[in-house]
């Protein structure tokens, strides 16, 4: 174990004078948390190849023991999942601690809504805080028994679960791949199809990967509809590809940073996930999909990024679910080209493990740029000369990633406090960002 992957609480970064070299960033967490959740339930044996080792990971796979189901973990980012089919699931002795982990507690609810016993589902103080009433409703329409604090809008989440109503469509008031895949999951106990439909295209490995087990699932439009399986779903290998989210701090790192050339291994290109692509190249990024190939159902490419001067584009509609995790990111971009950025049509942003609207605003603000916060979003005045600030992780660790990219580009030192917030998505960040050039230094105080 390096010192990076230490839970140190500050760590400093200063511009280094150039960023060079091969990054493999950590497995998907979206795909790593649905290959252990489904595999879990289906019948045989699955070994799941770049398993993210993350928190957030951690906790579902701790979930999925709790349930009954043996985990195997021979090393080398491998696990095997020994399905126990739907009936071999058990009742947990204790609560189901979700963590920090929004996706894991929105995913086993809708799972275990058609498991004839009572769950208990809850995590920390960021995670109890965050709104869980769009899966309860929906849920309840399906005939769950599900019951939640604050009138069934924040954790603890209890679930006394049984046969499920078939026939449901369901109309969602957000475009949200978790707020799918839980009423999906619900649908294969359901005694009949369930429709989903969104207000735009969300996130999609969950059809993929169901589809690839056995479910029925077809897609029109904006809508999503799952037949259940006669029987239980088959078990199947997943290969996780790197994860797009994470691979973004480097994008824009190596962006916007004047001398760099950062070549990213195996990172998943799935269109419902490379918003971010799409935006910087709109803004002027030099971005090369190298080597693009299918693995495991999945679009996955090198990406080859270079220095490039950017302009300022709107960000809003269709593109914002598929780029909602990187507009933190995306506004850093935004204070750093030419005009002026704005970030519409992503409320969304102050439901996240921190209110990523007020914090990214904040993180900017400290470093010198100007910036507007709006109820659905941000306008960053393009242009910014960013000086090395104290900034704050807020728990979150999408933010403690952003001062750290900010603190490559910005003069002096910029010291994140709570840097140890990106163990839930990418534990060796630091040790990567020492690798490539930078050079962050833990402080323990």
């Amino acid at each position: 174990m390096t010192m990076y992957n230490l839970p140190v609480e500050r760590m400093t970064v200063s511009p280094p004078p150039r960023l060079r070299g091969t990054v493999r960033v950590p497995g998907d967490k979206s795909i790593t948390h649905r290959a252990l959740l489904f595999n879990a339930v289906a019948e045989g044996d699955a070994t799941i190849t770049g398993f993210l080792d993350a928190a957030d990971t951690r906790d579902t796979l701790e979930a999925v023991r709790a349930l009954g189901v043996d985990v195997d973990e021979p090393g080398e980012g491998r696990l095997v999942v020994r399905g126990r089919g739907r009936a071999g699931l058990t009742e947990a002795a204790d609560v189901l601690d979700c963590g920090n982990s929004g996706t894991t507690i929105r995913l086993l609810s809708g799972l275990l809504a058609g498991f004839p016993f009572m769950s208990v589902l809850s995590g920390d103080g960021s995670l109890r805080r965050r709104p869980m009433g769009r899966i309860v409703t929906p849920l309840r329409a399906l005939g769950a028994q599900v019951t939640a604090r604050a009138d069934g809008t924040l954790p603890p989440i209890v679930i006394e679960g049984g046969p499920l109503a078939g026939g449901q469509h369901i109309t969602t008031p957000v475009a949200s791949a978790q707020v799918k895949s839980a009423i999906l999951l619900a649908g294969l106990a359901a005694d009949g199809p369930t429709q989903v439909t969104e207000p735009a295209h969300s996130r999609d490995h969950t059809e993929r990967m169901l589809g690839a087990m056995g479910a029925e699932v077809a897609i029109e439009g904006m809508s999503v509809t799952l037949e259940p399986p006669d029987g239980d779903l088959q078990a199947i290998d997943v290969r996780v590809p790197g994860d797009i989210s994470t691979a973004a701090a480097w994008i824009v790192a190596a962006t916007l940073h004047p001398d760099a050339d950062l070549v990213l291994e195996g990172v998943g290109v799935s269109r419902s996930r490379a918003g971010i692509l799409d935006v910087l190249r709109a803004m002027g990024a030099d971005i090369d999909l190298e080597n693009p190939r299918v693995v495991g159902g999945e679009p996955v490419a090198d990406l080859h990024v270079r220095s490039a001067a950017l302009r300022g584009v709107r960000v809003d509609g269709a593109i914002v679910p598929r780029a909602i995790d990187e507009l933190p990111l995306l506004a850093l971009a935004g204070a750093l080209a030419e005009g002026d950025t704005v970030i519409a049509d992503a409320a969304e942003l102050r439901v996240k493990e921190s209110d990523r609207v007020a914090t990214t605003a904040a993180t900017l603000r400290a470093l010198g740029a100007e910036v507007e916060e709006h109820d659905d979003g941000l306008a960053v005045a393009g242009g910014a000369r960013l000086r090395g600030a104290p900034v704050e992780a807020a728990g979150d660790h999408r933010l403690a990633m952003l001062g750290a990219v900010a603190g490559l580009l910005a003069e002096g030192e910029t010291t994140v406090s709570g840097a140890g917030a990106v163990s839930v998505s990418y534990p060796d960040f630091w040790g990567d960002l020492a690798r490539v050039g930078a050079a962050p230094v833990a402080a323990r105080t």
